[in-house]
């Protein structure tokens, strides 16, 4: 038998507390942002598509100065073929507590994996300008959203070079 000092218990209780998931791949299941949803989650509507080709690419990061845009640190991914309806679609973005988060998207229109500037597009929550001049890439401050317990409902506005 052993014993456990009471000043240890917060520490083990925080070893074993799960941490926010980093990078699962996800597919696009709208029910979970439908009439029943519980949440949290943010309903995507994605709008603006120059061509019906390709693929999309729909990321959640959370809405941290470290997190926003790093390599890996996404939360939630759903990668799909372009299939607009009257050049939109609709993604659903499950998040694992209400909280403020960032979504981005990125069309790579010819399909092959890599960011053609002067082709693909892009956008973020919050609709915010990218040009050339912040490589396509606003502060997490202009593309941040607060999630609540429920579904939000958002619109990200593609742009191209």
């Amino acid at each position: 038998m052993f014993k456990v000092s009471v000043g240890l218990l917060p520490v083990a209780l925080l070893a074993i507390t799960p941490a926010m998931a980093h990078g699962q791949k996800i597919n696009n299941d709208l029910d979970l942002c439908g009439v029943s949803a519980k949440g949290p989650a943010v309903l995507v509507d994605v709008r603006g598509f120059a061509a019906p080709t390709g693929k999309v690419r729909v990321q959640t990061y959370p809405a941290t100065k470290n997190a926003w845009l790093a390599k890996g640190a996404w939360l939630n991914r759903i990668d799909t073929v372009v299939q607009p309806s009257n050049g939109a679609m609709r993604f659903c973005m499950p998040v694992p507590e209400a909280g403020r988060y960032g979504i981005a998207v990125r069309h790579d229109r010819n399909g092959n994996g890599k960011t053609d500037i002067s082709r693909d597009g892009g956008g973020f929550s919050n609709n915010p300008s990218i040009s050339i001049f912040n490589l396509g890439k606003p502060s997490v401050e202009k593309a941040a959203v607060r999630v609540g317990p429920g579904v939000t409902r958002i619109t990200i506005n593609l742009q191209y070079m």
